[in-house]
């Protein structure tokens, strides 16, 4: 029974490999791109592209292990996810008060160890920010945040209501 199990799990492991992701990434505009819009200082677009824009901009790099089912799916799904959650490449299409919030929420994740996530680390030690990198980094969106804020008028309780 046991070469039977084992030889139906090889079997169902092969046949999930006709299945493979898309690796398409939606177009860039760099002209929607945070790090263009906000005119981004190379050092902290440089963390910004090594830590975040795998999952949350169109600049997706799939690597060799998602052409293996099922970690394939995982990837995508966490891109996916990682792209309706915050996407860089599109920034320019959020209005004022989404921006904001993004930004606010993104330093929030970042202080708490929350972004990158540990899963990304795991593979990807390069994402992994220092204590000096994680500062520099919410010090940053926090600054574009209220720059943002003060030049739409927008208030502290504007940028506690929940997110959308």
């Amino acid at each position: 029974i046991m070469k039977k199990l084992f030889f139906l799990l090889v079997l169902a492991f092969a046949l999930l490999q006709f299945f493979q992701i898309d690796k398409t990434n939606p177009p860039v505009d760099k002209n929607m791109d945070f790090l263009t819009i906000k005119k981004t200082p190379e050092d902290v677009a440089q963390l910004i592209k090594t830590s975040c824009y795998d999952c949350h901009s169109n600049e997706s790099v799939y690597p060799w292990y998602t052409n293996i089912q099922p970690f394939g799916w995982l990837v995508k799904d966490h891109i996916e996810e990682g792209r309706k959650e915050l996407n860089f490449s599109t920034f320019a299409t959020y209005e004022p008060l989404r921006q904001a919030k993004k930004l606010k929420k993104s330093a929030h994740e970042i202080e708490e160890g929350k972004m990158p996530l540990e899963s990304y680390l795991l593979i990807h030690q390069d994402a992994k920010l220092t204590p000096e990198q994680k500062q520099k980094l919410q010090a940053y969106f926090i600054s574009i945040k209220e720059v943002t804020a003060m030049m739409n008028n927008l208030t502290d309780e504007q940028l506690k209501i929940k997110e959308e």
